[in-house]
């Protein structure tokens, strides 16, 4: 059964002690996660040891970055590598959010050099990727994503693009408060996954979480999830409320 995950982005937002009471906060409310389900805090790079902490011991829950360099180690001051992350415990890594495509002009071979270094050590990937809203007016939404993935996550085995979480997130729903249907997060996801599946096979397609990022919130997430290529969500906005992301993790399917 392919994992359900919940996964937490919380962006550039919360100082060290409101990140404390908010975990705290989090892990104090009642929440179940079975064998298949996952949630993941991808948290501010100086929280990362913090969080990492208060995890510790806990299944089925991980912390995360949100970036990582494409490079090993060396002479690339602000960057923050794979073996850096590691050594505090990190093992998921945000790669490609449309935030870091647009206004750090990350692009799609880039991020093949991200996944293919997280792969490398093995961590996992959380490979996002999305289309603007004039590319979904248009209505040229899934060959801009079957793009990003051919461009991206082709160049891997069989065996090693199991190993990613695609998250799917419509840039127009990000942060605006719209949200695609649950009708066309499936309608989108299927695509993503029928794509997989002509690159490499159904048993592979099959076997990849693909999540739904875009304005999820408690009061959508149970719908949305219900989808049958719907396997989650990258969260923002309501990750940033305990109460909020708690009622989502339950939404799992």
């Amino acid at each position: 059964m392919r994992k359900q995950i919940a996964a937490a982005n919380w962006k550039m937002n919360l100082t060290y002690q409101q990140a404390e009471k908010l975990i705290d906060d989090l892990l104090a409310l009642p929440h179940q996660l079975n064998d298949n389900q996952q949630a993941i805090f991808a948290v501010p790079f100086p929280y990362l040891q913090m969080v990492a902490n208060r995890l510790a011991g806990k299944q089925n829950v991980f912390v995360a970055a949100q970036n990582c360099s494409n490079k090993k180690s060396g002479a690339y001051t602000g960057e923050t590598s794979l073996e850096i992350l590691q050594s505090i415990g990190v093992n998921h890594v945000v790669i490609g959010h449309s935030e870091r495509r647009e206004y750090f002009n990350e692009n799609n071979q880039l991020l093949a050099e991200k996944v293919d270094i997280c792969l490398s050590n093995n961590a996992t990937p959380i490979f996002c990727c999305g289309e603007p809203l004039s590319v979904r007016e248009a209505n040229e939404q899934d060959a801009f994503v079957a793009k990003q993935l051919q461009e991206s996550l082709y160049h891997l085995s069989a065996e090693d693009i199991q190993k990613v979480v695609i998250a799917y997130e419509p840039i127009w729903a990000i942060g605006t408060g719209k949200t695609a249907t649950s009708q066309q997060a499936q309608d989108i996801q299927a695509f993503i996954r029928k794509q997989i599946a002509t690159q490499y096979n159904d048993a592979v397609a099959n076997n990849i979480s693909i999540l739904y990022g875009g304005s999820v919130k408690a009061s959508n997430a149970k719908e949305i999830f219900s989808q049958a290529d719907v396997d989650g969500g990258l969260v923002g906005g309501a990750s940033l409320i305990a109460e909020e992301f708690n009622t989502i993790i339950n939404s799992l399917k």
